[in-house]
């Protein structure tokens, strides 16, 4: 049976990729192609392949040199891939990219997600390709952030797929209402309720807090200072919380939580702020080298977009999760010109199961009965119930004497 070549190829099309740039060096300069026909061979010792079409040019002179380098594309590459796939008609490929060598000659990309620089020790044929196998001599893994694909001859990104989970937190009420000068009577009534619902919440701050009993998980503290934690821990809070600071400090802090035996969760401010992004991503390997339990990150004053929360999280999940110990990320998001739950979804969208809320969203965060609300619609399990939410948000309702910024607190339950 004979299959047509146009069959072939679109079945193989089907099949989704990474983007790597193959180079090599010849007498006369630098050249490469891009290509998806790369893969791992062997750990010990390490090597590698590429399957190069016979009638090119990179081809021979890889045959001639001995040597290759496979530059592996990040996300916001597509150019890199598409100028050396020959679709941008410059006349120098390699122009204006970070282009350096390592040990063969061959050219690495410096900003790509990982290089590796090898020397040819097998060369098979196969139809009208070349398997070339080579030993590597040199290896980096450049920038963590999610790589460039390619499928179904168009380039594209990772898939959006939503957890299976989330989980909610109040971080906002015990300062919100103290705001409200709500006695703190009806504070811990609220505290204990959404505490039952499985919901955790900060009972302690800086500027005070509420006596604290039942399961430590479900409570935590603020605290800006490492004298602070042996109070966090003796009133009763398993979780303790901090504003990211220099490394010294921090670190000092989370040296007293592991005393005591609390999870500490690191919080960097105005996170989604497009100007912080480097920043706050050199944060998210800092904390979770000094070991942070989980990483939160706050959007704070500046308004997100979407677009700004999927940029941030698809560079900051990558990040977290290869680090030595894989580390969860938290956010707190504002309800902002009706985009607290567009953000949401965005969030979940990019692998974030844990969200920092407030009931009712009286501060101006999302309320945690509203992604509740996205979680149930979307499918996604979460354990807290509704129902107690919902009852919580409305005994908060009574207590201000008015209806809460919260947007689904009176939608029936079904």
């Amino acid at each position: 049976m004979t299959i047509d070549p146009d069959t072939f190829r679109s079945v193989l099309a089907q099949w989704p990729s990474g983007v790597s740039v193959v180079t090599t060096v010849a007498g006369d300069g630098w050249h490469g192609m891009t290509a998806s026909s790369f893969s791992s061979v062997s750990i010990d010792p390490p090597l590698i392949l590429v399957c190069l079409n016979r009638r090119i040019t990179t081809h021979a002179l890889i045959e001639a040199s001995g040597v290759f380098a496979v530059s592996v594309l990040a996300k916001d590459q597509t150019v890199v891939g598409r100028r050396f796939a020959g679709q941008e008609g410059v006349a120098d490929r390699f122009a204006g990219g970070a282009w350096q060598t390592r040990v063969t000659g061959a050219p690495v990309l410096t900003d790509a997600v990982g290089w590796l620089d090898c020397r040819v020790v097998h060369a098979y044929a196969g139809g009208d390709h070349t398997i070339f196998v080579g030993a590597v001599l040199g290896a980096a893994t450049e920038r963590i952030v999610a790589p460039l694909l390619f499928h179904s001859r168009a380039w594209g990104q990772l898939a959006d797929v939503l957890p299976d989970a989330v989980d909610v937190a109040d971080s906002g009420l015990l300062s919100a209402l103290r705001h409200h000068a709500v006695p703190a009577g009806a504070v811990g009534t609220l505290a204990t309720a959404l505490r039952a619902a499985g919901v955790r919440v900060r009972v302690r701050d800086p500027h005070g807090g509420l006596d604290s009993t039942g399961d430590r998980r479900t409570a935590t503290a603020l605290v800006a200072t490492a004298d602070e934690v042996a109070g966090a821990a003796l009133g009763g809070a398993g979780v303790l919380e901090l504003p990211a600071g220099d490394p010294a400090g921090t670190r000092h802090i989370l040296d007293e939580a592991r005393r005591y035996d609390m999870t500490a969760t690191c919080w960097l401010p105005d996170a989604f702020a497009p100007a912080r992004a480097g920043e706050v991503l050199d944060a998210v390997d800092m904390l979770a080298a000094l070991g942070c339990d989980e990483i939160g990150l706050d959007e704070g004053a500046e308004a997100a977009s979407p677009r700004q929360v999927r940029a941030l999280l698809q560079d900051a999940t990558v990040r977290a999760s290869t680090s030595a110990r894989p580390v969860p990320l938290r956010v707190r998001l504002r309800d902002r010109h009706g985009l607290g739950l567009v953000n949401a979804l965005t969030a979940m969208k990019s692998g974030v199961r844990h969200f920092d809320t407030t009931l009712g969203g009286i501060d101006g965060a999302l309320a945690c009965e509203d992604v509740q609300f996205l979680a149930d619609r979307l499918g996604v399990a979460c354990d807290s119930p509704r129902a107690a939410l919902v009852a919580a948000a409305a005994d908060l309702e009574r207590h201000l004497g008015g209806a809460l910024p919260g947007r689904t607190y009176r939608v029936p339950i079904s």
